[in-house]
């Protein structure tokens, strides 16, 4: 008789399979079933072929029905399938296969509120529901991803021994290290932080790419000289994932002695889950402008052929610093990190308001340490996050730690440096100053919103309020009244 399988997995395109093989090499039994059978056939025979054959405890199956019937009670299932439409068509075959208490597990880039509403239909049928971010791409998800799982909270003590056991642990490579996965919150809690993960990733990586643009066009430096200063910060403060691959990238050559970066067209793609933060933000009111400028900065650099031509008609100054010791490099390093730490400041800021709009229960210093190993954006950087939180659980903005404070207090004369040259020489840094703008902006107790609110009562009757009167009173004013009286009348709120 066959052994009964630990958990299904829908879904064999690259992710999925690694996956797979990352349970059996915890000693799980998986299920497996592909829409297109062949896939199937082709792993197993793959599994079958290779060194490690005998400790392989895969199952191929050629139908839902069969795939079912293979599992352990309660049944766990997860899809990695292509978000949207397709994680719906396998919902709805798989709802009369299964019974009360068994497990569905979405583990693609969907969408939040898709999870929020899967996650009540889902329970609606008596069944449990987990969205849950999968980050570390192809690397992670052989080896040990980020796993940010959300859903029915009673699904989570059926799942966490697999989903612990095949996450990063930290320190790095340490079976016996802290897992970075841990329940995050209800319905769709788990794939909203997967996606302010990734809105994250895209500002780090646009900080990023403005220090390697003030570098390159700016002091002219060579790709072997930012090789070196990507190697030196790794060493520091910046020590991350990102930090690394871009010290590689910079080095490499093709077998022409020809550096491959400067080989690779200037246009970025998105998959939508920056925007999808961006959107949210503004949805919610949470001024998250390094991310926004972030996703902007990729729509405009896919206008390639506008550009082009733009650069042959629009006159501005041509970059060059004249400064080109190592002094300069530092201050880019020291407004990369002030950058940096805005980003994550207005990511958790979303967060925390997403958790009050949602009624989720997020362990914002735990969700640090889950993004500690396993994905993109894992960093050093990262454990202060959760020391702050750790001295502070009801910390409501990174800023006001103590930390923080003072990392920001000390970049802030290079952070303003920088952006200062970068603008005299024409070179776009529109995270950095965005951020600058942003901390700018928080730090003042008094914005020229009063003249903004008059010029909305104004054209408008939009009303207002008073410092001198107190919060919650609205007032109007009539503009173009004659005789220099100002009438006021004053609305309950």
């Amino acid at each position: 008789m066959q052994e009964k399988a630990d958990i299904g997995l829908i879904g064999l395109a690259v992710m999925g399979q690694n996956l797979v093989l990352n349970m059996d090499d915890h000693g799980y039994t998986v299920a497996v079933f592909n829409r297109t059978l062949s896939k199937v056939d082709d792993f197993i025979d793959r599994i079958a072929q290779s060194d490690a054959a005998a400790s392989r405890r895969v199952i191929g199956t050629h139908s839902l029905q069969e795939l079912v019937g293979t599992l352990k009670k309660p049944r766990r299932i997860m899809l990695m399938v292509k978000a949207g439409a397709p994680v719906d068509a396998f919902i709805d075959q798989l709802i009369p296969l299964l019974q009360n208490g068994d497990i569905l597990i979405d583990g693609g880039n969907s969408n939040y509120m898709d999870t929020i509403r899967r996650t009540q239909y889902l329970e609606s049928q008596g069944l449990r529901y987990v969205g849950s971010g999968v980050s570390g791409g192809e690397e992670g998800a052989r080896h040990g991803p980020s796993l940010m799982p959300g859903g029915t909270p009673e699904a989570w003590p059926h799942i966490r021994p697999i989903f612990q056991a095949v996450a990063a642990k930290v320190p790095e490579g340490d079976p016996n290290g802290v897992p970075c996965c841990d329940w995050v919150g209800e319905d769709g809690a788990g794939h909203y932080v997967k996606m302010v993960h990734n809105g994250i990733e895209y500002g780090d990586m646009q900080l990023i790419c403005e220090a390697y643009h003030l570098m390159k066009e700016g002091l002219g430096m060579s790709n072997a000289d930012m090789h070196h200063t990507f190697a030196r910060w790794n060493e520091g403060k910046l020590d991350s994932y990102l930090i690394e691959i871009t010290r590689d990238i910079l080095g490499y050559k093709d077998p022409k002695g020809k550096y491959v970066v400067d080989t690779i067209l200037d246009t970025a793609g998105q998959k939508g889950t920056g925007k999808w933060t961006a959107i949210s933000a503004l949805e919610m009111g949470i001024p998250l402008t390094l991310i926004g400028e972030a996703v902007l900065a990729r729509f405009l650099s896919a206008l390639k052929g506008e550009r082009v031509a733009a650069s042959r008609m629009l006159e501005g100054p041509w970059p060059q610093f004249e400064d080109k010791g190592e002094t300069f490099v530092d201050d880019i390093r020291d407004a990369l990190y002030a950058a940096k730490i805005i980003s994550y400041t207005q990511g958790y800021m979303l967060m925390r308001a997403a958790a009050q709009e949602y009624g989720w229960h997020l362990n914002l210093g735990g969700i640090a340490l889950m993004w500690r190993g396993g994905c993109i954006i894992r960093s050093a950087f990262l454990d202060k996050i959760k020391a702050a939180f750790d001295r502070n659980p009801d910390l409501y903005n990174l800023l006001l730690d103590d930390y923080f404070k003072a990392e920001v207090q000390t970049a802030q004369g290079a952070w303003r440096r920088v952006i200062a040259r970068a603008v005299e020489s024409g070179i776009p840094v529109p995270a950095m100053s965005s951020a600058l703008a942003f901390y700018d902006g928080y730090r003042r107790d008094r914005l020229p919103a009063n003249l903004l609110q008059a010029q909305r009562d104004y054209f408008g009757a939009h009303t207002y309020e008073r410092v001198d009167r107190p919060r919650g009173q609205s007032f109007h004013t009539d503009w173009t009244g004659t005789g220099g009286d100002v009438t006021s009348t004053t609305y309950n709120a």
